[in-house]
């Protein structure tokens, strides 16, 4: 647990501006089985503390890779001097830093230390179940991913803060061959939020998502090739959330916004059918734990709920304290650092599609001739809000009934296009937040949505 190194020097912080001091340690752990060999074993720690300092619109940042007294002392007044030399040279001549913001959270849990031999033993007892029961894969390999943000603060405004993040999550590799040769893979994710022993207390409780993917895999390696052109399709849950993320989220953080993204002109206008709403929640969502919750950022903002689209209109941004006052909005708590070295940039935190009403099972039996895709292995888009994912798993729907699965394709389009067309929104809902975003830095975050049904381009052979 981080030793409180920056309490007292509130008294040391630059008279007339606002201020930021952050110690913060991140901890990785990481094992990997391949085939019954151990090929990965990891344990990673990276701490120090940072300082920030804003002056007249300009900001100085400072750095060390040390956790004592006079490296905080000698962060702060180097990022003060920062500060004070851009001031000189650009004289910007803003005023203070917007939305001041108080109060106190508390360390909100400790992370526990883990031996290695706890994630060797889960892995070996959860890939020899995988050996001896599906016969087909030509490969296998199963890993455990642990990690967690461990931070500090204390803001000038009043704000403090001690606040731990950890995730960890079970992935599961599995790569099969068609009849002709051709390898064909899935994976899956499982975990969140959590320590490993909070979310993994026995392998057995993991067998049946190993049959589950084989299963999947088996149908996969026997299926056939998507037909190419504009498609009714289905997207599922995981994809939905993607098109979430890094579709329509990204085109929408303000620092983006302001390099000329899509949104910069769509702010009030129509985005999607009436049927779409998008929220980038902070540390709860929709009654429940947000995967990865945020209850404070960097700058010291205390994390509230950002609605981006409200029934098909695209009413918010996702804001730092400097854009939010620029677009007259609300910061949201949306300035996050991944490391101690890192400078807090606008970025998302929980970004979901919200469910609707109907049902998978209705939204499948209205489709005489299109796709219900499932899985994706990686996704790519731009500020234009154009999109181009890959489809790992995925089945054909005919006349209103799952067919054969399909070979890997990719899903392309225009987000806020393509939103328009949406006519079935399903009350599932499912989060995904194994992954890192990887905006100039990376950082975790979650992403989700329920089915939705609607107009796409799918690629083929």
């Amino acid at each position: 647990m981080l030793r409180d190194i920056i309490t007292d020097k509130r008294a040391l912080f630059p008279a007339g501006c606002h201020t930021e001091l952050r110690a913060q340690i991140n901890r990785s752990r990481s094992v990997t089985i391949l085939s019954g060999n151990l090929t990965g074993n990891s344990r990673v720690e990276v701490s120090g503390v940072g300082a920030r300092v804003y002056k007249n619109g300009v900001w100085g940042f400072s750095s060390a890779a040390a956790l004592n007294d006079e490296a905080a002392r000698d962060v702060l007044a180097a990022a003060a001097d920062n500060a004070s030399f851009m001031d000189s040279h650009i004289k910007a001549g803003k005023g203070p830093l917007p939305f001041p913001s108080e109060g106190n959270l508390p360390l909100n849990r400790i992370i526990e230390e883990i031996p290695q031999e706890v994630y060797i033993e889960y892995l070996r007892r959860l890939d020899e179940y995988a050996e001896k029961n599906c016969k087909s894969l030509v490969s296998r390999s199963v890993s455990v991913r642990e990690d967690s943000m461990e931070k500090m603060l204390l803001v000038s405004d009043g704000m403090s803060a001690h606040t731990a993040a950890p995730r960890s999550y079970v992935y599961i590799f599995m790569t099969a061959e068609t009849p002709d040769g051709t390898p064909v893979d899935l994976f899956a994710p499982i975990g969140g939020s959590g320590i490993f022993t909070e979310n993994f207390k026995f392998p057995e409780e993991l067998f049946g998502e190993v049959d589950n993917l084989y299963k999947k895999l088996l149908e996969k390696r026997c299926g056939v090739w998507a037909e190419a052109g504009e498609k009714t399709v289905i997207l599922g849950a995981e994809l939905a959330g993607m098109l979430a993320h890094e579709a329509v989220g990204h085109t929408v953080e303000a620092d983006l916004v302001a390099g000329g993204s899509v949104a910069s002109h769509m702010l009030g206008k129509r985005v999607g059918s009436e049927l779409v709403n998008l929220t980038d929640f902070a540390f709860e969502a929709l009654g429940a734990p947000a995967p990865l919750p945020v209850c404070v950022d960097d700058e010291g903002t205390k994390a509230v709920d950002d609605v981006i689209i409200k029934d098909g209109i695209l009413v918010g941004y996702i804001n730092d304290r400097e854009s939010a006052e620029k677009y007259g909005m609300e910061p949201t708590g949306n300035a996050r650092a991944y490391s101690f070295s890192d400078e807090p940039l606008i970025r998302m935190r929980n970004t979901a599609i919200l469910p609707g009403e109907s049902s998978l099972e209705e939204m499948i039996s209205t489709v005489k001739d299109g796709y219900y895709l499932i899985d994706t292995n990686n996704g790519q888009a731009d500020t234009t809000g154009e999109f181009m994912f890959g489809i790992s798993m995925g089945y054909e729907i005919k006349d209103g009934k799952l067919g054969r699965a399909i070979l890997d394709t990719t899903l392309s389009g225009v987000a806020f296009e393509m939103l328009k067309t949406v006519d079935m929104v399903s009350r599932n809902m499912h989060w995904a937040s194994s992954g890192f975003c990887g905006k100039k830095q990376p950082m975790p975050v979650g992403m989700g949505g329920p089915e939705i049904r609607c107009r796409a381009m799918i690629g083929g052979r």
